[in-house]
């Protein structure tokens, strides 16, 4: 056989042997990626958790290890939604998921889709899980669980509307008290909504004023048929809620968060109207006892007391007093005879004294204050305008006399008597001798009646 003795100190290019191409890494890389994402893609894989790591993201990441080895592990945000559970580091689990490739580390991993704790189901994990926690939260302290009311008028129920559950509950409430109303809110007990549509009602009847207690109910089922009401967000209404809660779910072997939390649990929802309403004719029979009993301990207590006052009162010490008693009751009727005429007289003083007001206030009516004020208003109005008219008849005989004085010395009284008035053209001067015209000159004349237009054509005189 021939050896061939490698010289490490030769190019690269010797190295290789004829006709064969070095891989990069990202080539290898993705030629491991191929063969193992192609043949590896639904593994089940049984491991111990650890350094479990959950990211601001939303994804898990941890390793599964046995013994002897161990692998990457990866649940990314979109499958950790489903997940009913959450991990912890030593935790047995069986995962199932693909093989993937990391390039940029050149690491491999399993992405998971399904995790299930190897030996329980994820769901009863999920159960101890939320039930410890809310345990360690207070929720389930009796000291915070309400009483119910021991007669409550209006009951809130929140359940399906269709299943036989609202039928037996409304049952026994029309048997136990007819008068009782109840208010339904329709809501799924089952299935990926059912949790939701529970909260709701919770709220919605919590917020509607005058309910006395709510129930929250359904019938038996399996684990997951009852999970609506293992949820935390059930969990967390039932604890807000601010009216009694009854926790109805189920069998009286089943039990759920809901009953841990709720105020009171109802092993089924027949005895959840059962305990919430008594019978009326119990309550009825009982009231009937109870006034019964106080009856009779009246009787026997009156008796007794009767029977007390009638021996003491038949001691001689209580003659002496009796005695004395009348001699107290006939001065007493004395005191309130003289009291009576003293109220009478004094009354009857009161009385006159309100008469003199009365007749005092009479002479003060206003009415006959107006009355008197309108009549002397009247006589001075009267006085007033006698006054003014004689006044004015003196200033009207006054002024007459003037202008009878006044129409003898005016100039035109004198026209009426056949005088004239010569103006110029303009009437801006009297003409009063010759000398102060020309021949041609315009004139005015006024005379009797009007005036009449001149012209000189010739003057005499200087």
């Amino acid at each position: 056989m021939e050896q061939r003795r490698l010289d490490f100190d030769a190019p690269l290019s010797q190295l290789q042997a004829p006709g064969r191409r070095a891989l990069t890494v990202t080539q290898l890389t993705q030629r491991i990626q191929e063969l193992i994402e192609l043949e590896l893609v639904d593994v089940w894989v049984e491991g111990e958790i650890s350094n479990l790591t959950i990211a601001a993201s939303g994804h898990w990441y941890f390793s599964l290890k046995d013994e002897k080895a161990q692998i990457r592990a990866v649940v990314w945000k979109s499958a950790a939604r489903h997940m009913r559970f959450r991990p912890r580091d030593g935790l047995m689990v069986v995962a199932r998921g693909a093989l993937r490739v990391y390039p940029p580390k050149g690491e491999y991993q399993i992405a998971v889709e399904l995790l299930e704790p190897l030996g329980k189901g994820s769901l009863q994990e999920a159960f101890e899980q939320l039930k410890a926690r809310l345990e360690k939260e207070g929720l389930f302290e009796q000291g915070r669980k309400r009483a119910l009311p021991a007669l409550p008028r209006r009951i809130g129920i929140v359940t399906s509307p269709t299943g036989a559950v609202i039928r037996d509950v409304l049952r026994v409430l029309s048997r136990r008290f007819s008068n009782i109303e109840a208010l339904i809110y329709p809501a799924r007990v089952q299935g990926n909504e059912a949790a939701g549509e529970i909260v709701q009602g919770l709220r919605v009847l919590g917020r509607i004023g005058g309910l006395d207690v709510i129930i929250v109910t359904r019938g038996g089922g399996s684990l997951e048929d009852l999970w609506p009401f293992n949820e935390e967000e059930v969990a967390r209404a039932l604890a807000a809620c601010p009216v009694p809660t009854i926790s109805a779910v189920g069998h009286e072997t089943d039990f759920t968060i809901a009953d841990f939390v709720a105020d009171v649990r109802a092993p089924t929802p027949s005895a959840a109207a059962e305990m919430v309403v008594q019978a009326k004719a119990d309550l009825r029979d009982r009231i009937q006892a109870f006034d019964a009993r106080r009856d009779s301990a009246l009787r026997l207590r009156m008796t007794r007391l009767r029977a007390r006052v009638a021996s003491l009162t038949a001691h001689r010490v209580f003659e002496a007093e009796r005695g004395r008693i009348r001699n107290q009751a006939q001065r007493i009727d004395e005191l309130g005879r003289r009291a009576g005429l003293a109220l009478a007289r004094l009354l009857e003083r009161r009385r006159e004294r309100w008469r003199r007001m009365l007749e005092r206030l009479d002479l003060f009516r206003w009415e006959r204050q107006i009355a008197a004020r309108r009549d002397r208003l009247v006589q001075q109005t009267e006085r007033l305008a006698m006054t003014t008219r004689s006044a004015i008849d003196k200033r009207r005989g006054a002024l007459t006399r003037l202008a009878g004085m006044l129409s003898s010395l005016s100039p035109l009284s004198v026209l009426d008597r056949g005088y004239a008035l010569v103006w110029n053209a303009a009437r801006e001067r009297l003409v009063r001798c010759p000398g102060e015209v020309e021949a041609g000159d315009a004139l005015r004349i006024r005379v009797h009646g009007g005036d009449i237009r001149a012209t000189v054509s010739d003057k005499e005189g200087a």
